[in-house]
């Protein structure tokens, strides 16, 4: 009974930052984006989702520090400092952000769960882009270690990754 307490507590666990999913869609390890700027951690460590819905959420509490002028990706700042890329699909920069709307700035405080983004994968697919989408922590260096889930559907409501300082 003890040993179930402690658990409960967290006691023997290591602390952690939790983000829940931006994008509704099959969680995969970030090694199978192909594009190699992330699938090799080259921007960071982090996790990708194959969307199923067109939509983008906070996956955290923090402030839009970027919104690129196509749309096609937000950056992020975390209330404790963490910096998060989102990118939707490969090459889709190229897009100009026609399947793209914007619904934040830089600059906006955003909660986890509100929609910051929305997207016609359609769209996109049929310009012959991939729509995978990596969720990366550009400071990875600050952190010890970051646990992203990978191999399951996920929704805005489900832990993605854990970042532990």
């Amino acid at each position: 009974m003890l040993g179930s307490l402690k658990e409960k507590l967290g006691f023997g666990r290591k602390a952690g930052e939790i983000l829940y999913a931006p994008i509704e869609g099959e969680a995969v390890e970030l090694s199978t984006v192909s594009d190699p700027t992330f699938g090799q951690e080259i921007l960071g460590k982090g996790a990708a989702i194959i969307p199923s819905v067109g939509k983008v959420f906070a996956p955290i509490d923090g402030t839009v520090e970027m919104v690129f002028d196509t749309k096609h990706a937000i950056t992020m700042k975390a209330e404790s400092g963490m910096e998060i890329l989102i990118h939707v699909g490969l090459d889709t920069v190229t897009l100009n952000g026609e399947p793209f709307t914007a619904h934040v700035s830089a600059g906006d405080k955003v909660k986890a769960g509100d929609l910051m983004l929305d997207f016609d994968i359609q769209a996109i697919k049929n310009a012959g882009l991939e729509v995978i989408s990596p969720i990366i922590i550009c400071n990875t260096a600050d952190y010890s270690e970051i646990k992203a889930v990978s191999g399951k559907a996920v929704t805005v409501k489900d832990e993605v990754m854990t970042v532990i300082k």
